[in-house]
């Protein structure tokens, strides 16, 4: 693609060469640099990429972006182009490189302090009920067509953003949702994106402080934004931020929330609460009128439901989509139910700052638990404040705390915890607490410790995958490791009432298998039809001759490989392990 092209929509001055240079593509990182390539020149919090424009020139680099004047002499032979502000710049450009995916799909955003991420899986799993093909990006990563990617930011920088859009574009999604961020509004990672929809879910302080924004009231600006950048604003009436984070607002308003004045409100909700769901239900006035049943807890719930509903219609989707889509929607790390007990209910929850926790424990304490118990630590290299914040929030509001690791980073866990002590002292001097370091061994002492109908919230971590010590991540899922953990006790012995240990399906295969596809022709079934580019499956088999006689003529030739063990609700029609005996052999 010509420089021109590139650049279209971008004002700019050509400082020196060609604006019929040819670019292959676009990078920020001046370790990529190479011929063929368009170096953009960012002014950073920690850095000024403009000082490494003379080493992306000396590796062949074909145009340099910058927002400054730099040393010409220093870059002899490259196009030089500026601009006024390079982030934005690079925002236009990325979208002209990919062909301006957004515009060709139906555009969501999202934004607010709590409740982006669920509201989005919410208004996905919605979307996806009415038969929508939806690729969605936020802080549990990047989602479309079955695929999973890792992302480090919530709302990922231009470039990425834009080839993201391309790649669910080429992948048949006919929707985009996302989180969009005050800092991926500030720093223009959205920037030349127009929405269909924005979503606004509440405000409160959060992401104040050096590298992030001065005060409150520019946060709440920058989540402002996104309403002079849609076409229809869907937004909590009940949030008292509302009025002034819509000041300027270009778009169509639809609200939502408990206020009759609300487009689309709740009224009457119930908590409901088993084992193995923690939800709730109430019925829906306003511009429609449907019930609604989510399988997530609390008020909180219900507003990002609403939130999601409201999308629903404000797009025309069928009632019974948004009905299926809410009443089936799971979020990993965020009230994710982990059930392996129903002696008690344990959940995970990415709850990481005083205003997240509070919300998250208010909402828990409604469901009247024998005891709210909060496993939970602090991550290092962070503001002290949030330590001293989540103690005191815990030591009040719980009625026992498990003091742990989260991820310590570079900082000692017992700093951590000590920092932790200082808020637990100040919300309750009485505070029942224990400390446990590793956090594997304390989320088997919640589990060892749990007593008859606890609630159990670990939260911190939420839908990460690792565990971040002196630097080095490894792998740490919680989900998983309690689930071993239920498992491992039920190979021992100790009961997990509800629970029990069950073999997994049996893998079947052939012991003969020319002879049985002798057999099979000897059936009467044709030699052609036993191969493909690979021998037909057992099932295959199974059904070409019928379940009766295949038991009767294949049986000889097939053995079976135990399936693994799994847990499973004491329900379940398969015998439960022995520790004497084993499993018993799977029958037909």
């Amino acid at each position: 693609m010509k420089l021109e092209q590139l650049m279209e929509g971008v004002p700019y001055t050509l400082v020196q060469g060609s604006p019929e240079t040819e670019i292959n593509d676009i990078i920020y990182d001046s370790r990529k640099a190479a011929p063929g390539l368009l170096f953009v020149c960012i002014v950073g919090t920690q850095r000024d990429s403009h000082e490494f424009a003379a080493d992306c020139a000396a590796k062949g680099v074909s145009a340099l972006v910058i927002q400054h004047d730099i040393d010409l002499t220093a870059v002899p032979g490259v196009t030089v182009v500026k601009v006024e502000n390079s982030r934005y710049a690079m925002a236009l450009m990325s979208a002209n490189l990919f062909g301006n995916p957004s515009r060709k799909m139906t555009m969501i955003g999202v934004t607010g302090t709590k409740g982006k991420t669920t509201t989005t899986h919410m208004i996905k799993s919605v979307l996806e009920a009415a038969g929508r093909k939806v690729g969605m990006i936020g802080t549990n990563g990047i989602y479309f067509m079955g695929q999973h990617k890792d992302t480090a930011n919530t709302t990922p920088e231009s470039y990425e953003l834009q080839k993201t859009f391309r790649e669910f574009l080429d992948a048949g999604c006919d929707t985009a949702l996302m989180e969009v961020s005050s800092q991926g509004l500030m720093m223009d990672r959205v920037a030349g994106v127009h929405y269909d929809v924005g979503v606004f879910t509440n405000l409160s302080p959060d992401h104040i402080g050096p590298g992030e924004h001065k005060t409150f009231e520019e946060y709440r600006s920058w989540k402002g934004q996104l309403f002079q950048r849609c076409d229809v604003g869907v937004v909590n009436i009940d949030d008292e931020n509302t009025e002034a984070l819509l000041e300027g607002h270009t778009c169509k308003l639809v609200t939502y929330g408990r206020s009759e004045q609300a487009d689309y409100r709740a009224s009457g909700y119930e908590l409901l609460r088993t084992h193995d769901f923690l939800g709730v239900k109430f019925h829906v006035t306003g511009k429609d009128e449907m019930d609604v049943k989510v399988n997530m807890p609390g008020e909180f719930s219900v507003y990002n439901a609403l939130a999601a509903l409201a999308v629903g219609k404000v797009l025309g989707l069928p009632d019974q989509a948004i009905h299926d889509g809410l009443g089936k929607c799971v979020v990993k790390g965020r009230v994710e139910l982990v059930p392996i007990s129903k002696k008690f209910t344990i959940l995970l929850d990415y709850a990481h700052n005083e205003v997240s926790t509070e919300s998250l424990l208010t909402t828990l304490r409604a469901y009247n638990p024998h005891r709210l118990v909060v496993v939970f630590g602090c991550g290092g290299n962070r503001s002290k404040l949030r330590r001293y914040g989540m103690g005191e929030i815990c030591a009040k509001m719980a009625d026992f705390s498990i003091l742990t690791e989260d991820n310590n980073r570079f900082e000692k866990v017992e700093d951590i915890l000590a920092d932790i002590r200082v808020g637990m002292n100040k919300g309750n001097p009485e505070a029942k607490f224990v400390e446990i370091p590793d956090r594997l061994d304390a989320l088997h002492y919640a589990v060892d410790h749990a007593q008859e109908g606890d609630l159990i919230a670990v939260i911190g971590k939420g839908h990460e995958t690792y565990r971040d010590r002196e630097g080095v991540k490894t792998p740490f899922l919680e989900r998983e490791l309690l689930e071993e953990y239920a498992q491992q006790a039920l190979m021992e012995g100790r009961a997990l009432p509800g629970w029990k240990l069950v073999q997994g399906r049996s893998t079947r295969k052939w012991t003969d298998q020319d002879a049985a596809f002798r057999q099979m022709q000897a059936d009467g079934i044709d030699e052609a039809m036993l191969y493909t580019r690979t021998p037909i499956t057992l099932t295959v088999a199974e059904k070409m001759i019928g379940k009766k006689k295949f038991a009767e003529t294949m049986s000889a030739f097939i053995t079976r490989a135990p399936g693994a063990p799994k847990l499973a609700q004491a329900s379940d029609p398969r015998p439960a392990y022995d520790r004497l005996e084993g499993f018993k052999p799977e029958e037909d």
